[in-house]
């Protein structure tokens, strides 16, 4: 079988391999364990240099078809877009032609050309892997909205299963629930946490841009502080919001509570979950939060917006705090749970519990499944 992938990840070329966002190409790499040829059509920049959340496909012999990066930021950016939008519509549509299985990476500017491409092939079988949130009551982008209507549209689009974070009502038969995983069956592991009273740990991961709004998490940590709780949090990633949160730390005196930690590798936020109590993530809008998942596998407490399949991940604040985003509100909740340690440790273990059903084991076999 010959596997087509449609994607707007950016990817690299290093010593005969092909890099990318890491946790996509792990969860790409376990795809390509069942697959005899793969082909992967996607933007490549020869000067962007290797991260510290960057890995390789793991599968020899990829068939990689380069397609110009563009996008619709500016009026500039929106001319040179629209000519090179035939050129990659005809790389795809060819790509395409030439594959047993398309497989779509949803959303994103190059997911839209793949689902109007995909039109034109109903017979062969295809999956999409829709990222971003689903719930059709949230605010998004038109080009996401289109992305949805073409996938759940079973005249438009047939011979599909579309990949999707949370159960939602009245949807179209092709639309599946589904999930991420990180870690193996064999990387569980009973954790346990330092004393509340010595000092509190949070832990932010995540890109540093407006929409994953890591200021706010460092105002509730000042709030906390404030109240006279020794509380810490470490925030791991980076992004363009990087120096207005180092201006924010610096102008509010927060050295000794808040720190910067940058991107770093897999092993070095494992350890850092663990040792953390809560894992925080007020962001604005996600698909299947993968720092969430991830605390809540080490027993963080999981602190997160209202958005998505959040509730259904924290059971609707059973394991977890759904963020109100008022401050005030905000640190009441999380100041009455520190003040109950039996509450908090029975969170904890609620946490762990349900996140470690989702392994990389399970997903492996679900792709499998698929495939």
């Amino acid at each position: 079988m010959k596997l087509v992938v449609i994607t707007h990840v950016v990817h690299i070329q290093k010593d005969g391999a092909f890099w990318g966002y890491a946790p996509y190409v792990r969860e790409m790499n376990i795809w390509f364990k069942y697959i005899d040829e793969v082909a992967v059509v996607a933007p490549l920049e020869l000067k962007k240099g290797l991260t510290e959340i960057d890995t390789f496909y793991e599968c020899e012999n990829i068939d990689f078809k380069q397609i110009p990066n563009f996008n619709f930021t500016s009026l500039k950016n929106i001319l040179n877009s629209i000519f090179k939008l035939p050129l990659i519509f005809w790389q795809i549509f060819w790509a395409m032609y030439d594959a047993d299985h398309i497989h779509l990476r949803c959303p994103g500017n190059v997911g839209l050309i793949g689902c109007l491409a995909q039109i034109f092939f109903p017979n062969k079988k295809k999956t999409a892997k829709y990222a971003g949130n689903w719930d059709s009551e949230s605010k998004q982008p038109l080009s996401y909205r289109l992305q949805k209507w073409i996938l759940s549209n079973s005249f438009l689009t047939k011979n599909m299963q579309v990949l999707v974070y949370g159960d939602w009502p009245d949807q179209s038969k092709n639309i599946k629930p589904f999930f991420t995983a990180t870690y193996s069956e064999a990387e569980k592991e009973i954790i346990s946490k330092n004393s509340l009273d010595l000092k509190t740990e949070f832990i932010f991961v995540g890109s540093l841009v407006s929409g994953k709004n890591a200021l706010y998490a460092i105002k509730l940590i000042q709030e906390l502080v404030k109240k006279g709780i020794n509380a810490v949090l470490n925030v791991y990633g980076n992004g363009i919001e990087k120096n207005n949160l180092e201006i924010y730390i610096s102008d509010n005196k927060l050295e000794g509570y808040i720190v910067l930690h940058g991107n770093q590798n897999k092993e070095t936020v494992r350890k850092a979950y663990q040792k953390s109590h809560f894992v925080i993530l007020p962001s604005k809008s996600e698909g299947w939060p993968k720092a969430i998942a991830e605390g809540m596998f080490w027993g963080c407490v999981p602190v997160a917006t209202n958005v998505s399949c959040v509730p259904f991940m924290l059971d609707y604040g059973n394991r977890g705090i759904l963020l109100k985003m008022n401050l005030e509100k905000d640190v009441v909740q999380l100041n009455n749970l520190l003040e109950n340690k039996d509450i908090f440790m029975s969170k904890s273990k609620l946490a762990q519990d349900w996140s470690q059903n989702y392994t990389t084991d399970f997903f492996e076999t679900e792709i499998k499944n698929l495939l």
